[in-house]
């Protein structure tokens, strides 16, 4: 290919994205991160997986990340590359956590790295927006912290950062089962009626204001939901039971991460283990052991950026 490539190693974390009424609208990134290496070689360009993408039997063709690597390399004029990327995700894969989200973001970033362009982390956005379809997962993963979605007279995405307390924690759970992302946008209602959508707009504004405060009361109306939680829930085996036993075991609410089947939860942050140890149990007694996860969460500040290679 014209013009060498260099090593080059990219972080991308996690999001959690809706938190309630805040449907395909506010996205939050947390500190499970996929982390991607580029190694120049000869030969066809070779993926090995690690972590939570191990299991996962893609070809390259058909990789995200890898799409997005070498579509930016094709806009550089830079050809087809050939050498070797390493890929290790602590994301768990397909349950509300935006793994392909930050898959594409990584791509793109590590592209631009291994080819000496500039850090673009609005273009990291726009392509993972473009290409993976939820920008509120794409925006926090390239700019990370806590981003709100809107769009503009065009239809053009912007995405614009909305304080966060500091004093927040986060725990989160998820069963063994994954729950689609087409699946879960099947079970949604085409419409829905005007009360119910003014209802959900006061939800949003609680939403806001309880992230930027930590105050209970608005988090707790911010996280109620009735355009697409009661919908989903009933995909995510031992959901609700999940869900009761986060706010038994201390957390002010607690609601479906993305599309599921992954719940999030907002606490008080000496108190987030104890919440994910909780639900994870949940789970466990009402969906059984195999391949619960749980751990507790801390916000992302930073998005996307370059590491050691």
């Amino acid at each position: 290919m014209r013009g060498a490539l260099r090593r080059a190693a990219v972080r991308v974390p996690g999001s959690t994205s809706n938190l309630g009424a805040g449907f395909d609208c506010v996205g939050l990134a947390l500190d499970r991160y996929l982390i991607a290496s580029y190694e120049p070689g000869a030969g066809p360009l070779e993926v090995e997986r690690r972590g939570t993408l191990a299991d996962l039997r893609a070809s390259p063709r058909d990789d995200l990340l890898v799409q997005a690597f070498t579509g930016r390399l094709a806009r550089a004029g830079l050809g087809e590359p050939t050498g070797r990327i390493v890929v290790d995700s602590e994301i768990p894969f397909a349950r509300g956590l935006g793994s392909s989200a930050a898959a594409v973001v990584a791509g793109w970033v590590l592209a631009g790295a291994a080819a000496g362009l500039e850090f673009d982390r609005q273009g990291a956005f726009e392509e993972a927006a473009a290409r993976e379809g939820h920008p509120d997962n794409a925006a926090p993963a390239s700019l990370g912290g806590l981003i709100a979605i809107a769009r503009d007279g065009d239809g053009a995405v912007r995405p614009f950062r909305l304080p966060l307390s500091p004093t927040l924690g986060f725990a989160y759970a998820a069963p063994g089962v994954v729950v689609a992302t087409a699946a879960a946008r099947a079970a949604l209602p085409p419409s829905v009626p005007l009360a119910q959508a003014a209802r959900g707009l006061g939800r949003v504004a609680a939403l806001v204001h309880g992230l930027a405060t930590a105050d209970p009361a608005p988090l707790r109306a911010g996280f109620a939901d009735e355009l697409h939680v009661p919908h989903r829930l009933r995909l995510i085996p031992g959901g609700a039971a999940a869900l009761a036993a986060a706010e038994g075991a201390g957390a002010w609410a607690a609601t479906i991460s993305g599309a599921g089947s992954g719940l999030i939860a907002v606490c008080p942050p000496e108190r987030a283990e104890e919440v994910a140890a909780a639900m994870g149990e949940a789970f466990r007694r009402e969906a059984g052991p195999d391949g619960v996860v749980h751990f507790a969460a801390r916000p992302d500040p930073e998005g996307a950026r370059l590491i050691e290679a």
